[in-house]
């Protein structure tokens, strides 16, 4: 079965979605910046921080979607300056976690400093947020499909 060419309105909210993505990434960038913490270290201390236990590096590649090794040398340079540090999982002893470090822990806090997402963000009220939420859900659950992974995301 042949897909459906993309309408007007299909493409318009596309171009919005990735506008909005875009100038808030840039906007949080900038903060992020002043305070010490690259954007990408910001988005694996969040994810190793928003999940019970240590990660693995694939679970924090699917999070981010990039490619395993592109993690694996970016937990390599977080590892030297202290922030994570890997961990042997004991009951699988092939398998590595990713667990966060005291001086993590201080620059995970200082994400909370970021303005420019609550800024951002506060433009909607909570009910819009919500709904922001579970419409946000719904396309990566379904841009997951699209791309046939069947694993869930570890964050959020």
């Amino acid at each position: 079965m042949k897909a459906k060419a993309t309408t007007g309105r299909e493409s318009e909210l596309w171009t919005l979605l990735n506008q909005a993505q875009h100038a808030a990434i840039r906007a949080s960038e900038t903060e992020l910046r002043q305070l010490g913490v690259p954007q990408m270290h910001a988005e694996v201390l969040m994810i190793v921080k928003g999940e019970d236990g240590p990660v693995t590096p694939a679970e924090i590649s699917r999070s981010l979607f990039r490619e395993p090794h592109t993690i694996s040398g970016l937990l390599t340079r977080m590892e030297k300056q202290g922030l994570v540090k890997r961990v042997r999982d004991l009951q699988r002893k092939n398998m590595v976690r990713i667990a966060i470090t005291d001086k993590g822990e201080k620059a995970y806090r200082k994400l909370s400093d970021v303005s420019a997402i609550t800024s951002i963000m506060s433009c909607l009220s909570s009910r819009e947020q919500e709904s922001l939420k579970d419409t946000l859900l719904k396309l990566r659950h379904r841009a997951l499909e699209e791309l046939r992974m069947r694993q869930p995301l570890p964050y959020p």
